[in-house]
């Protein structure tokens, strides 16, 4: 029987195992410069864009940290900031052609990985471990304040 210490760490191990082959495989695929917190980043900024604060808010994290974090991503061609179009006052960051580029490849690639794990535990094991973590996980939606709750983009 395994110890219930390890329940976590294995969820953790295979969270980290997805993730380390996806970002090897959007690297051979032409974004060699992205990490795990600008993947939450982008999906935190989101089809329609979003402020710094908002960013922050949905990151967990504070809007000077966010804030960093959307300079690299502008500085390496993932988002712009443009006038919002629904407040002169303040700035939307928005997703560039490129920023879609990687969360399409994304969504892509992790197709891969799951029919890798099909192949090695069988559809009828990675629909059960799928719908019993649906099971636990509290909502409908995903989480992307993991930066702020590991205190990555802590600021």
């Amino acid at each position: 029987m395994a110890e219930a210490y390890e329940l976590p760490l294995l969820l953790f191990a295979g969270f980290r195992a997805l993730i380390d082959e996806l970002h090897a495989e959007l690297a051979r695929r032409g974004h060699p410069d992205v990490r795990p917190a600008y993947g939450f980043a982008m999906q935190a900024i989101g089809p329609r864009g979003a402020s710094a604060s908002e960013i922050g808010r949905r990151l967990g994290v504070s809007k000077q940290a966010a804030g960093k974090t959307v300079d690299r991503l502008a500085a390496l061609g993932y988002v712009e900031r443009v006038d919002d179009p629904a407040d002169a006052r303040r700035k939307l960051i928005r997703l560039t052609p490129r920023g879609i580029d990687s969360l399409t490849q994304s969504a892509e690639i992790f197709e891969i990985l799951r029919t890798r794990w099909v192949a090695k535990l069988g559809a009828g094991r990675v629909e059960t471990i799928e719908s019993s973590l649906r099971a636990v996980v509290p909502g409908p939606n995903y989480p992307v304040d993991v930066p702020g709750w590991f205190g990555i983009l802590a600021g």
